[in-house]
């Protein structure tokens, strides 16, 4: 295990010793105080005590112990500045925070090349310098290495057809990038097209390149995946790209390898993520960012609602005072174009009812987005906990599902499903799914008395409600195998369930 070293003189820097040997992690003193010295010696026995000049390169250099961070604790800024410089030169994979008791231009130079964090004395306590050492600090530090590496421009890939959470984490990185000197180019293959997606995109004035298949990728020198974590899956990069950074919040069906992978299933938003990461770099959120996370954050908790945690509230607050509440109300309240309204009439006119599971189809698919804001509708149906809507577009088979109050983690019933044939993912009450019509065997071929969205709806039908089945132990399809679907053509609040007399089917 990687040590924390703190170096430097002072009552500080004892606080900062005492609480941080109390921690499993090793910790290293090194001082020139004789007092300090003697107090940690004999306070703190988990703490390796070093006499020595802090100031020193070569004393860094002759540590022993594997240095995780250092921070740099003195009363003179000009002696934090030197500490800084020698840990920085001797230590240069390591973690720097720095103390200054007061701002002092001769130390400047030596604090901005070095430390990665600067505690002023008004926040100068132990506990608010040790929340520096925190798993997000060395994430960031770990990020920041990455980042380093990377040949410009860095192509920041979002899943297809983007929606809120995605494009705010890649406007996020992106600044993270600048501040690395790093060249980037915020990219997503497929559309735009959910109202609300586009209203963000434009209000905030937000510079995306859509990719097509045939783009040539040679141009970029590094990739990073943002709201997903596998190229070829959810987006359309060749699956051999190799990726150099990875942050989702989606669990992974099969395992991720980047240089610089954060895969946190527990937060409700990758946006929350990038949060954490603007915090660490201390730069400035500005209004553009803190509005694009703050709405990625809300869209994807569904205001706060859905697989929400500590963590989610947290970074909207810290965002809060930052974003243009204002812009917020524009971008949730813009128009609706006729295709998104036909396709979510026709997915309600469509569907068909299984027990507590509805499916719908939808053929000649006009807007991608439409599907979600379709199945969170239907999902409204009076004991209705499982909804799954699909849409055919330039023969691929698009597929939105939402389930809640159920037994059911949509997410791996999805992947079970679809994933055989195609791919799929999500979260445990929302998911989707992309397959190629031709992707999947069918018995028979499509005919003008089989057209293809019959066979697509029985394979579509059958895969997930034999998932479903399975995992509840119980049938909810008519024994015979046969759909009993809803009586009325137009929308409704209740829906009639009608089944087939004995004997006959619905087609009868």
């Amino acid at each position: 295990m990687r040590a924390r070293l703190v170096a430097g003189s002072g009552t500080l820097a004892y606080d900062l010793a005492e609480r941080l040997g109390d921690s499993s992690r090793p910790l290293v003193v090194m001082t020139d105080d004789e007092r300090l010295l003697d107090t940690v010696s004999e306070n703190v026995p988990a703490a390796t005590v070093t006499h020595g000049d802090p100031t020193a390169t070569a004393e860094f250099e002759a540590i022993e112990s594997d240095i995780e961070s250092v921070l740099a604790v003195a009363d003179e800024p000009e002696k934090t500045a030197a500490i800084l410089r020698a840990s920085g030169d001797a230590l240069p994979d390591a973690l720097n925070v720095a103390y200054l008791a007061e701002d002092d231009p001769n130390a400047q130079t030596a604090i901005d090349r070095y430390a990665d964090r600067v505690i002023k004395r008004p926040s100068a306590t132990a506990t608010a310098i040790t929340d520096r050492l925190t798993e997000a600090g060395s994430r960031f530090r770990a990020l920041r290495r990455v980042l380093a590496d990377v040949e410009a421009p860095l192509a920041i890939v979002m899943h297809d057809n983007p929606d809120p959470d995605a494009i705010a984490s890649a406007i996020a990185l992106a600044k993270l990038a600048d501040m690395a000197g790093l060249t980037t180019e915020l990219c997503y293959f497929g559309s735009i097209t959910h109202q609300e997606n586009r209203a963000f995109v434009n209000l905030l004035e937000i510079e995306l390149t859509n990719l097509d298949t045939e783009a040539d990728l040679s141009a970029f020198g590094g990739f990073a995946l943002v709201d997903h974590s596998r190229p070829g899956v959810n987006d359309q990069l060749p699956p051999n790209t190799q990726v150099d950074i990875v942050i989702d919040h989606h669990p992974p069906r099969e395992p991720v390898e980047a240089p610089y992978v954060d895969l946190r299933s527990e937060v409700g938003a990758t946006s929350t993520l990038l949060v954490e990461y603007l915090q660490q770099s201390a730069l400035r959120i500005d209004e553009t960012v803190a509005t694009a996370l703050l709405f990625g954050i809300r869209v994807d908790t569904d205001e706060f609602r859905r697989e929400v945690c500590e963590t989610d509230f947290e970074a909207a607050a810290a965002l809060l005072p930052a974003a243009n509440l204002g812009t917020l109300q524009r971008i949730e309240n813009p128009s609706m174009s006729p295709e998104t309204l036909e396709t979510i009439g026709r997915s309600i006119r469509n569907r068909v009812r299984h027990g507590p599971v509805v499916i719908s189809g939808v053929d000649g698919l006009g807007s991608r987005d439409a599907l979600a804001q379709a199945a969170d509708r239907l999902l409204n149906i009076e004991d209705v906990t499982t909804t799954v809507v699909y849409g055919i577009d330039a023969g691929t088979i698009y597929v939105s599902a939402r389930t809640r109050g159920a037994d059911l983690d949509i997410g791996e019933a999805l992947r079970d499903a679809f994933g055989p044939i195609g791919s799929a993912g999500g979260h445990a009450d929302m998911a989707g799914a992309q397959i190629e019509v031709g992707s999947f065997e069918y018995g028979g071929a499509a005919t003008d008395d089989h057209p293809l969205v019959e066979i697509v709806d029985e394979v579509i039908t059958n895969r997930f409600l034999n998932v479903v089945e399975a995992r509840w132990n119980q049938p909810i399809r008519a024994e015979s195998g046969d759909q009993y679907r809803i009586e009325d053509d137009e929308p409704s609040d209740r829906d009639v369930l009608v089944f087939p007399p004995e004997g006959e089917s619905v087609d009868d």
